[in-house]
This record gives structure tokens, sequence and C-alpha cells, in this order.
């Protein structure tokens, strides 16, 4: 595929991932009657009929994606084409490390107006992963202590930073925190994460189908 296809996929993917979060964000929300609830399940399903062509084996990399901790156009935190992600969108900066910034919809929620705790979780996880990979250690998480400090607010601005704080060996140390992005000083959920980047032998038995393992460590 050429480089000017491949972004003409992925604008299509993201554009069809943006009307997709709209539409589960919608149903989430509204109180619709019951049989205009039937019936649109079943445009739903006609609809999921017109999906055609090789489905993805598992473990395989989606064509519009960049492996490893680059884009990745479905995944559930920072997935433009994701129709449940948030989604996230990350910078890296001199100070934070990593910087992520998003809005957790209804469709997010766990207690009434506030967002589950395993979304703060995921996101965080996230986060520190590329803040590893931004280090030239693209890692796996096998550590993370979250702190529940005060609820997350849907429909509320969000900054998250991640940032390494101790490198030994394979092993990497991350923090993390999620605030409000007008009040970068309230923490709401802090966390730490411990990861390790797999060496080349790891990876090619973890992800047999990723096609190259330059980006890992020997």
């Amino acid at each position: 595929m050429s480089s000017e296809d491949l972004e003409l996929r992925r604008k299509a993917v993201a554009e069809l991932g943006r009307e997709m979060r709209a539409l589960v964000e919608t149903m989430a929300r509204t109180e619709t009657p019951t049989a205009v609830l039937e019936e649109l399940a079943g445009e739903v399903k006609r609809l999921e009929a017109r999906f055609t062509g090789r489905r993805r084996e598992r473990a395989e990399v989606p064509d519009v994606d960049v492996f490893p901790f680059g884009l990745r156009m479905f995944s559930p935190a920072t997935g433009h084409g994701s129709p449940i992600a948030p989604p996230m969108d990350i910078e890296e900066t001199d100070r934070d490390g990593m910087v992520g910034r998003c809005v957790l919809g209804v469709v997010h929620e766990g207690p009434p107006g506030y967002a589950h705790g395993g979304l703060s979780a995921m996101l965080l996880d996230e986060l520190m992963g590329w803040a590893c990979a931004a280090k030239g250690l693209p890692a796996m998480t096998i550590g993370l202590d979250v702190r529940y400090q005060r609820p997350v607010p849907v429909e509320m601005p969000l900054l998250l930073k991640a940032r390494v704080t101790g490198i030994e060996g394979r092993k990497i140390t991350v923090a993390g925190s999620v605030c409000p992005e007008d009040d970068p000083e309230t923490i709401l959920v802090a966390a730490e994460g411990r990861f390790v980047a797999p060496d080349l032998d790891r990876a090619r038995s973890l992800f047999p189908k990723a096609g190259t393992y330059s980006k890992f460590t020997d």
C-alpha cells in the first residue's frame, strides 16, 4: 500500500471511529423507546454485514498501525478508529515526559457522573508504556499500583502524565497521574507502574505476526 493510500485509509478509519463513538455515546445516554431500540438493532445488524474483506487473524497487526508503540488505530485507549476509546491524544514534553489529553463520556461511567476506575488504570497503563518507548525501551506491564484519590468526572477535559523514574537493566519504573486539565495540581488518580522490556527472542514469541522487531533491544 502506498503512503498516500495508507493515509487515506487511516483518515477513513478515524472518521468511522468518530461516528461510531458518537453512536455509542448516544445509545448510552438516550432513553430511546423499546420498539425503536429493537428496530435499531436490526439496522445495525444489517450494517455489520457491509463490512467485507479479509478478517485479521488474532495477533495480526492492522495495516494502518505502527508496532510496537507507534500509531494504534484500534487501541481502546488511544485509537481514533476505536468505538470505545476516549480517544487519548499523546505528546512528549521536556518537563513532564509523556502527556495525554482526553474527555471520558457517559459510556465510560462507573458511578453515575464519574468514570469507571478501570478506565483511569487503562489510560495510565497506556501512557506509561509510551513513556518507556520514548526511552528506547518498548516494554510490557508487570505491575501497576493505582491510588484513587478523587473520583474522575466524565465530560471533563483530563490531563494525564507519565514519567520514567528508574531503569534497571530491562526493568523500568514509571510514575503517572490523572488530573483536570484546568487544574493540573489536583491529582485525581496517581499510579506507579513496573515494566519490563522483552528481549528479541521473547518478543518474537509474544508477537509472532508483528513483522518487525527492530525496536526491541538485544
